[in-house]
């Protein structure tokens, strides 16, 4: 009997110092894991938004400001353009400017990871949506990556540092389908 007790108790007792020995190794691990985690959260968060780094909502306002009057004056897609839908626009259409500035300050500062939100349609669904909106203006592929050097050269006039100005212009660049989609149905109408 003696020896059952032993035994009992051996087993209990080697259970317990297992479990006893075991959590402080186990509360170890877990608050390494956890500063770990927080130490990665806290790089992370630390990382600011492209809005942020860009400046906020006055500085995107005030770039495409002068990108949009930059583009109105190129003489490939603006008031001398030989795209006539573009030519008309940039002229005929001007009291609408300030209203379509508005509209790329908040998509800029809505895919830069700002507080505002650009509500894209689904192309087709109103006359706001990417592809709608440029359809009729038959922007041709040339004319969309002169577009998108206007803004690089306006990015460059605000002095917007390298890697941000190359996000503005993979976000601008990742549209160029929606925006020629005019342009590339009417060429295989003939």
């Amino acid at each position: 009997m003696a020896q059952d007790l032993s035994t009992s108790i051996t087993r209990r007792s080697l259970v317990a110092g297992l479990a006893v020995s075991a959590a402080p190794v186990a509360l170890a691990r877990a608050n390494n894991a956890y500063a770990q985690a927080k130490e990665t959260t806290k790089e992370t968060t630390s990382e600011k938004s492209l809005y942020e780094r860009l400046g906020g909502v006055f500085a995107i306002a005030g770039v495409v400001d002068h990108f949009s009057d930059a583009i109105v004056k190129n003489p490939v897609v603006g008031q001398k353009s030989k795209n006539p839908q573009l030519r008309e626009w940039h002229t005929k259409n001007l009291k609408r400017l300030p209203g379509l500035k508005f509209m790329r300050t908040l998509w800029v500062c809505n895919i830069s990871g700002g507080p505002f939100q650009f509500m894209a349609t689904k192309p087709g669904r109103t006359p706001l949506g990417l592809e709608e909106a440029h359809r009729d203006l038959r922007i041709s592929p040339a004319e969309f990556d002169e577009v998108a050097a206007e803004l690089g050269r306006t990015l460059d006039f605000a002095k917007v540092p390298k890697r941000e100005k190359a996000e503005v212009l993979a976000a601008f660049a990742a549209h160029k389908d929606e925006v020629t989609a005019g342009y590339v149905a009417a060429a295989k109408r003939g």
